[in-house]
């Protein structure tokens, strides 16, 4: 009880550590501050949203929005060619992007860092299996690899999210495996073993607290990719279909209109591209805080 406590007890302290060095990079706080509006506006959506994100009306089609000639504030961002509110689907689109992100990342992690924890640690027959199959996986793009899969089964939100994790957990895989290869090493993993602990407790309470930071820098990296992934899924008609607001069907759907509708496809494409580029930028600066030779003076 007393060793777990100890390991709670450092954990916490390396994390405060953690956040404090993070203040150092003011990028990387306003990306998760932009990243903490966006999940405020997908969870409160039917508060924020003017009107319903599915509902058509073909008198209302094509509306610019309210800068331009012709626009309303009723409908801030204009409609789509079916008389549907931009502004409400692109608030609704975030709840699917944000959902498939989060999830495809988490299932990747919990799968990855199991993997990578039993094969690094344990080695022998079963690393051999698991690594060569991850080296198989990383043979082919990811992008292809997904559409391949979504092509076979069939569009769908399980089966999105079945063929974004598919391939999704090998770089977790490989990054805990390093890690776990090298931690394992280490004096205090020796002490531990000379003391008679169980491997699993060494694994879990003495290894597993000092890698925690580097999968959190690669969780936060590869939700931006995710997120792209859906998108990219959704543009090619794979991946969320519609009605349901998805800013990769959204885009796709305005590419016949960019002339005379171009609101259609580039807002949504502007929502897509901030979102992403703040993950990046509150990714890159957990990894400048948890890499000492990215550190800044």
């Amino acid at each position: 009880m007393e060793t777990h406590l100890r390991s709670l007890r450092l954990f916490g302290q390396n994390l405060q550590a953690f956040f404090s060095q993070l203040k150092k990079h003011p990028s990387a706080w306003l990306g998760g501050i932009v990243i903490l509006l966006y999940v405020a506006m997908a969870i409160i959506a039917p508060l924020l949203a003017p009107h319903s994100p599915i509902g058509t009306d073909l008198q209302l089609r094509l509306i610019p929005p309210f800068w331009q000639d012709g626009g309303t504030w009723s409908h801030f961002f204009g409609t789509d060619v079916l008389g549907m509110d931009l502004l409400s689907r692109i608030i609704y689109g975030a709840r699917i992007s944000l959902l498939i992100g989060f999830l495809a990342v988490g299932i990747s992690v919990l799968i990855g860092v199991v993997l990578g924890m039993l094969a690094g640690y344990f080695r022998g027959f079963f690393d051999e299996i698991i690594s060569r199959f991850a080296e198989l996986l990383m043979a082919f793009p990811f992008l292809i690899f997904a559409i391949g899969i979504m092509a076979v089964l069939g569009p769908g939100f399980g089966n999105l999210l079945l063929a974004l994790t598919f391939k999704g957990w090998v770089e977790f895989f490989r990054l805990v495996r390093g890690e776990m290869m090298v931690e394992k090493t280490k004096e205090y993993v020796e002490a531990a073993t000379a003391l008679g602990v169980s491997h699993l407790r060494i694994i879990i309470s003495e290894i597993l607290p000092n890698v925690v930071h580097s999968i959190l820098v690669l969780g936060t990296l590869r939700l931006g990719y995710m997120i792209i992934m859906e998108a990219s899924l959704s543009f090619l008609g794979l991946g969320i279909q519609p009605p349901t607001p998805a800013w990769g069907s959204m885009i796709s759907a305005g590419r016949d209109y960019m002339m005379t509708a171009w609101w259609i496809s580039t807002i949504p494409g502007i929502a897509l591209l901030i979102l992403v580029l703040s993950i990046n930028l509150f990714g890159e600066g957990l990894r400048d805080v948890s890499d000492p030779r990215l550190k800044r003076g």
